[in-house]
């Protein structure tokens, strides 16, 4: 049952700019954020981001309140205000260990946590369950030290009810595994190896691998990743949370049959929002490596994602990080999956290199506008950008295939000017790529030069040789594929009716 929050985004649209409800916190921004017990400071986190209480806050003062403005499109500042985004718990590597209790898993006994506490889980078992059934006030914290289980169709862990529950490793290796299809639990339908109803906290300093039959990390609430090193093998989805995903730092090395990361919330479109503060990923994903419904901001990181597309939501906006993004679709897609936010793709920072597949792909495919602020951006393959809104580049430094650019020209079919025609668009040919801005429309008729006054007519036209055969039956027109004249003029087909005698076209 997932509980309801009290102060959940309030939308307001004004001026074009939809603004969400911000938590009211008012601890010093200054603070240092170190890790309790460890003397190591975290990365990937602004020092206000952990300045809530030292004590843990009821759930309705959590991250879900912590988005702020939806920006518009041209606006730069933040997608989500980060402060009181994390509590000092979460951002606690090392759990206090002082009255805990502890279990040693055995084959075919499951364990079940109806109180608040710490509970440290150790050994190796078969057909495991660790059940979290306790108080919706109640903070629970699993420490995992050396835990195995392999389950055939059920989770490993499963919180029922808790205000929220922390699972740690200490530095340990710990394994959990589902192999078979999973059984459902009445009208839930339990499809993770962890999995949540209510909000979830991952940190540590061991390594937690994870192998699924299914989805790795499920949290029906909001899920966050303070620290820890996770090895997550997925037929479907690694990490997916209904409310949000925020990292705050973490080391991930994720196979995803589906996407490595993924937010969504069916009933409330203004969450499935992702925070990115810090980490190191590296991602192969079967379709989306970081897919966020309501919007992204990543304000660093060092990311290595191959995927169908590399990141995609309906607001993006990237201030810092590292990136080398190998798509065999779009490199960084914006779309409108939320209603409550504008589509719109915002670079501010960062290093980001992005390598296309062949055929109709994008290096920033954006729905909406693109605007590019600060960094250092290279991108290979076809088409460089794709936008139906307007492209700013006001600042950073733009390379594409080698060469540097300022401008953002709007190469919206896909395919290098005088390069290489759309196989899956007879005659969409684009010449050199300067396709005037916000329109995919060939030059009209009126504006092709005169034919010759002695052309012939096609009627007239003579047969091609014996066994040639006539163009437009056999041959595939100009820029289907084939090389471009690339002088900035469209292609036969392009436009203008297709001249299927082998004649121009009128």
């Amino acid at each position: 049952m997932r509980k309801e929050k009290s102060n959940k985004l309030a939308a307001a649209i004004a001026a074009g700019i939809i603004i969400f409800s911000v938590l009211g916190c008012t601890a010093a921004a200054d603070r240092q954020v170190q890790a309790a017990g460890t003397g190591t400071e975290l990365s990937g986190v602004a020092a206000s981001s952990a300045a809530a209480a030292s004590n843990e806050a009821p759930s309705n003062t959590d991250s879900s309140s912590a988005a702020s403005a939806a920006v518009g499109a041209e606006d730069t500042s933040a997608l989500i205000d980060t402060d009181g985004l994390f509590s000092d718990r979460d951002l606690q590597q090392e759990a206090d260990l002082s009255g805990t209790v502890h279990y040693t898993v055995e084959d075919g006994t499951d364990i079940h946590i109806t109180e608040e506490g710490v509970y440290v889980l150790t050994g190796s078992a078969e057909e495991v369950t660790v059940y979290i059934e306790a108080a919706d006030e109640a903070k629970v914290q699993l420490v995992l030290d050396g835990l195995s289980i392999t389950n055939k169709d059920f989770p490993c862990i499963y919180v029922v009810n808790a205000d929220k529950v922390f699972v740690t490793t200490t530095d340990s290796e710990n394994h959990l595994t589902v192999t078979d299809d999973f059984a459902a639990d009445g009208d839930t339908n339990t499809d993770a190896v962890i999995f949540s109803k209510d909000d979830l906290v991952l940190n540590g300093t061991g390594t937690l691998t994870i192998e699924s039959s299914d989805n790795g990390i499920t949290s029906k609430d909001d899920l966050k990743v303070t620290g820890g090193t996770y090895e997550v093998t997925a037929a479907s989805k690694a990490f997916e949370a209904n409310d949000s995903i925020v990292i705050a730092d973490g080391t991930f090395d994720i196979t995803a049959g589906k996407d490595a990361f993924h937010a969504e919330n069916d009933d409330d479109d203004s969450f499935g929002y992702m925070w990115i503060g810090g980490g190191t990923f590296v991602i192969e994903a079967d379709d989306d490596g970081i897919q966020a419904n309501a919007f992204l901001q990543i304000d660093g990181g060092t990311f290595d994602i191959t995927a169908v597309e590399g990141i995609e939501s309906t607001n993006i906006q990237i201030n810092d990080g590292s990136f080398t993004i190998s798509a065999s679709d779009d490199g960084i897609n914006a779309a409108a999956k939320s209603t409550a936010y504008s589509v719109n793709i915002e670079i501010n920072g960062g290093e980001i290199e992005i390598t296309m597949g062949q055929g109709d792909t994008d290096g920033f495919d954006s729905n909406g506008n693109l605007t590019i602020n600060g960094g250092t951006i290279r991108v290979s393959g076809n088409s460089a950008f794709d936008y139906d809104g307007k492209a700013s580049l006001n600042g950073g430094t733009v390379y594409v295939n080698g060469t540097q650019v300022t401008a953002l020209s709007n190469q919206m079919m896909g395919g290098l000017g005088g390069m290489r025609g759309m196989g899956s668009r007879p005659g969409m040919m684009q010449g050199n790529g300067n396709i005037p801005e916000n329109s995919g429309e060939m030059a009209p008729s009126e504006d092709m030069p005169a034919l010759p006054e002695d052309m012939p007519a096609q009627e007239d036209m003579p047969a091609p040789p014996e066994g040639m055969p006539a163009r437009g039956e056999d041959m595939p027109f100009q820029g289907n594929g084939m090389p471009g004249q690339g002088n900035g003029m469209p292609a036969r087909g392009n436009g203008m009716p297709n001249d299927r005698t082998g004649g121009p076209g009128r």
